[in-house]
């Protein structure tokens, strides 16, 4: 693909707001970010006293925000293309470019430091390679090389709840992996059932999509693929120290409605998607958001219902993985 940075002239930036700023770190994503990174925190054996543990979500959240200003630094040539993006601060002509990466940097490098001294450095070292990997390996390579770039990418994603769990415990565990596993699973299907009703912007931008390169037939193939990996690796959560009754009965029945929703959209040709302006894939695409919300919080559940001996006394009765 060819790259269309220096093909762009951003509009002169006005005095920026504070709201310019916060919408740099975007905010929704941080959102996510956040409770996952404080679900994997609240459900690890262990405890932090309540100060490190709100500096250990903060810090993370200042990360995830300093991985989405530099992201929309690299980013601000095809987000001032694209119809979804155009109104972020640096295409608006809100923001400069130079000021979005000095922003970047000096909250990753904060983030960083101080998530270190809040916690351990495991924790530390996780996020500092988050941020790495969003904005480097993600943002300015994989984004515009190659139609795979959710799926590897989706890993920056994939870590918060790891690293609450680090910032506990101080060690990766099967419990973690299968944390970060969901997400990343979760990523490639949730972003093409996305990518299905808004191809147009992509291949205006030149960003090589499975929607573009692959078009949407095997797009619509890769989402049912994806999304049937995506139900072991929900199941097996269950049956960690984790999990139990309340996440595997949420698990089931929120795994099977995804699989149902993936084989809608593999049996639609694009005549249909068109006559219905893609009800279908928008309807796919609007429950994996909250997919993800509902196994997170059952897990959260998990860890407050263990503390009732009834409750505990069932959950018992569930094998546990012991490797992973």
């Amino acid at each position: 693909m060819t790259d269309i940075r220096t093909d762009i002239s951003y509009a002169t930036p006005g005095e920026a707001e504070f709201g310019d700023y916060i919408a740099l770190l975007k905010p929704r994503v941080m959102s996510l970010v956040v409770f996952t990174a404080l679900v994997g925190l609240l459900v690890a054996p262990g405890s932090l006293h309540p100060v490190e543990a709100l500096a250990a979500i903060i810090f993370i959240a200042l990360g995830a925000g300093a991985s989405g200003a530099l992201n929309m630094w690299w980013d601000a040539d095809i987000d001032q293309i694209m119809k979804r993006t155009a109104r972020r601060p640096i295409p608006a002509g809100k923001v400069a470019p130079q000021e979005a990466m000095a922003l970047g940097v000096a909250l990753s490098g904060i983030a960083v430091i101080m998530l270190w001294l809040a916690t351990n450095t495991l924790a530390a070292g996780l996020l500092a390679f988050t941020i790495f990997f969003y904005a480097v390996i993600y943002s300015m390579w994989l984004k515009r090389a190659t139609p795979q770039n959710i799926v590897i990418g989706g890993a920056a994603g994939a870590f918060p709840p790891m690293i609450g769990w680090v910032a506990v415990t101080g060690s990766i565990s099967v419990e973690a992996c299968l944390m970060f596993g969901l997400i990343f699973m979760w990523t490639p299907p949730h972003f093409w059932a996305l990518a299905l009703f808004m191809k147009s912007d992509y291949h205006k931008a030149r960003v090589p999509m499975l929607t573009v390169t692959h078009g949407r037939r095997a797009t619509r193939a890769h989402i049912l693929v994806y999304t049937l990996a995506l139900v072991p690796v929900a199941l097996a959560t269950a049956f960690t120290s984790i999990g139990g009754p309340v996440y595997l009965a949420c698990a089931l029945v929120l795994n099977a409605m995804f699989v149902q929703g993936a084989w809608a959209i593999w049996r639609r040709d694009e005549g249909q998607a068109e006559d219905d302006g893609y009800a279908t894939e928008k309807r796919v695409f609007r429950f994996s958001l909250s997919y993800l919300f509902v196994l997170f919080t059952a897990l959260l559940l998990e860890a407050a219902l263990a503390h009732w001996p009834a409750y505990a006394a069932l959950a018992t009765h569930l094998p546990v993985l012991e490797v992973f």
